[in-house]
């Protein structure tokens, strides 16, 4: 479907005619109609997939038909991260480039003193759209600036992250600022029971839209090393004495694991830098810096990069230990082949989390490939769905605001028409 074919106003398909958007993804054809027909709206999708655009182009084309208030806060999107609130705040400069009564302002910590200022100016004269991580942004409430009773859209990117960073409690407190007839859409990438909680709290009988999960790349090559939990430094250990193993991101589900993964590797001399939330944002920004630039070789990280970062160069991906789901699985192996490349993921295998293994396989409708384990570090456990067994080294082989317009009548002159920056209060 095309974006012509929605009712989404001429100022946006202007900017999308320049951005050479013309087909909607299958995220953005379910939602945009569902957002401009003012319903709550909850999505779940991986990234990649156009969220971003699904949610931004109807509200910022209601917001551009007219019918709200200058001087408020019109919008509120969430964000889980500072990185993905700049990828927001970059599409929004796209969309909007035509909208020149639409302002924004992206909100988010790690920062200086004069960012902050400049984030206060633009909350105190009533920003269309705010682009915010829940903690900034309640910084700047608890200031006493920041009106919140006006808004017509809440907006959640990325829902099961902000639950996963502990968010929940900021969510709800600035939820609960809120009229009571604003919309809200959520987005997630999975849909486990904390999500769907939250999703009873906020939303108001949502329309659901639920886009199937891609299945890893093809060139993706995939195996699994079935061990207990003590052998995996081991295999750490081996992997990296075997080869020159460069652009890795090995994850973990904790941070104090990724911090005893980093120790062993230092002690390696292995060129490596940790990423979790004990990390101060500048912290955070500096490592990623160095690892895309290639000034750090490998990444030891908890969830926090596994999605909406884009490092196309990416050989190798470990997963120090099984994710809970096959959605996590496949945004984790996910970050290598990417732009043509090829790439390697393997996967360490408790005893514990065979379960959880086998239901990852079942997903992928396939067999991982098992490893036999490096030799001189014992056995390990019979891979198996159920308990498992000792076994020698190795594992078994509503809509507001103006009238929107009518299908199929883009402006012919769209081609011709004149730039024009979009202001920014």
């Amino acid at each position: 479907m095309k974006f012509e074919e929605t009712y989404l106003n001429d100022n946006i398909l202007d900017a999308l005619y320049d951005m050479r958007f013309d087909e909607m993804t299958p995220i953005q054809e379910r939602c945009i109609p569902e957002i401009l027909d003012g319903r709550d709206l909850i999505g779940v999708a991986q990234t990649g997939t156009g969220k971003t655009a699904a949610y931004l182009l109807p509200i910022l084309s209601m917001l551009d038909d007219g019918g709200f208030p200058r001087d408020a806060v019109n919008c509120i999107v969430m964000s889980p991260t500072r990185e993905l609130a700049q990828q927001i705040d970059q599409a929004m400069q796209g969309f909007g480039y035509y909208l020149d009564e639409v302002s924004s302002v992206a909100v988010y910590g790690g920062n200086d003193g004069s960012r902050f200022d400049q984030e206060m100016r633009s909350l105190r004269m009533g920003a269309d759209v705010i682009i915010a991580t829940p903690g900034r942004l309640l910084s700047h409430i608890k200031m006493g600036y920041v009106d919140l009773s006006r808004v017509s859209f809440f907006v959640l990117d990325e829902a099961d992250r902000m639950l996963d960073m502990g968010f929940s409690d900021d969510i709800l407190q600035i939820a609960k600022m809120l009229p009571d007839n604003h919309q809200t859409v959520m987005f997630s990438a999975t849909m486990p029971d904390k999500i769907q909680q939250l999703a009873r709290t906020l939303l108001n009988n949502p329309v659901e839209v639920k886009i199937a999960v891609s299945k890893p790349a093809e060139k993706i090559r995939q195996s699994a090393y079935v061990c207990y939990e003590p052998q995996k430094l081991a295999i750490i250990r081996h992997l990296f004495q075997a080869g020159e193993l460069e652009r890795v991101i090995i994850f973990s589900g904790k941070k104090d694991k990724v911090k005893i993964i980093t120790r062993e590797l230092q002690h390696m001399h292995i060129n490596c830098a940790p990423m979790h939330s004990d990390l101060t944002q500048a912290e955070r920004d500096d490592v990623m810096y160095r690892f895309k630039t290639g000034q750090v070789s490998v990444l030891v990280a908890t969830d926090i990069v596994a999605r909406g970062i884009d490092i196309d160069d990416i050989l190798c991906v470990i997963n120090y230990d099984v994710p809970r789901d096959a959605e996590d699985y496949v945004h984790r192996i996910g970050r290598t082949a990417r732009a043509q490349r090829d790439g390697v993921a393997i996967t360490f295998v408790s005893d514990a989390d065979m379960r959880c293994f086998a239901d990852i396989e079942r997903f992928l409708e396939r067999s991982i490939e098992k490893n036999l384990l490096p030799d001189g570090i014992g056995e390990g456990p019979q891979y198996v769905a159920g308990t498992p067994r000792k076994t020698s080294r190795g594992g078994s082989g509503r809509r507001r605001g103006g009238g929107g317009r009518p299908k199929n009548n883009a402006k012919a002159s769209r081609h011709n028409r004149k730039k024009r920056p979009s202001k920014s209060k």
